[in-house]
C-alpha cells in the first residue's frame, strides 16, 4: 500500500510515520511473555460488556460462538528455538515452527469479529510428547474458565 498509494494504513489510522522493520518489531516483542499481553484482551473484553456493545453476540439460547482456529506464523529448516515446534520428516528434514490458537467472538447477525487472547503451541515443561493444538485449546479454556461461565 505504501509503494502503491504513497501512505498506509499504519500512517493513515494510527498516525504512524515510520514503521518499524520486521526485524526491529521482533526484536522488541520477542522477549515480551504471551501472559503480560493477556489482560489487554479482557480488559477489552469486559470494557464492551459493562457498555453492553457485547449483547449483539449473544446468538442461540443465549449463548456466545468462539471458534478456535489454529494458525502458523514462522516455518524454518534452520532458525530455531526453545519455543519451536519441531517436524520430523520422512526424507530426514527438520523444521521448525511455532503455532498460535486464535479464539474470535463471532455472530451469523454480525460482520465484525473480536479477538480473544491467543494460545500458544509451544512445549510445555515437564511433557513427554511434543505439544499440539488440542492441549492448547484445553490451557485456553481453562485459563478463560471466567469467560466461559459468562457464557
Amino acid at each position: 500500500m505504501q509503494q502503491a498509494q504513497g501512505h498506509n494504513n499504519a500512517q493513515s489510522l494510527f498516525g504512524v510515520e515510520n514503521i518499524p522493520s520486521d526485524n526491529q518489531i521482533r526484536n522488541l516483542l520477542d522477549p515480551v511473555a504471551p501472559e503480560h499481553i493477556y489482560p489487554l484482551f479482557s480488559g477489552v473484553f469486559e470494557a464492551l460488556e459493562s457498555h453492553g456493545h457485547l449483547e449483539g453476540y449473544r446468538f442461540w439460547e443465549n449463548y456466545f460462538l468462539i471458534p478456535i482456529d489454529g494458525t502458523e506464523y514462522f516455518r524454518s529448516s534452520k532458525i530455531h528455538c526453545d519455543n519451536c515446534s519441531v517436524t520430523h520428516h520422512k526424507n530426514g528434514k527438520i523444521t521448525y515452527s511455532h503455532k498460535a490458537l486464535t479464539p474470535v467472538l463471532v455472530t451469523p447477525n454480525n460482520s465484525k469479529v473480536l479477538s480473544l487472547e491467543p494460545e500458544f503451541v509451544t512445549p510445555q515443561d515437564g511433557a513427554v510428547k511434543q505439544d499440539c493444538e488440542l492441549n492448547a485449546a484445553k490451557r485456553w479454556i481453562e485459563r478463560n474458565e471466567q469467560l466461559a461461565n459468562k457464557i
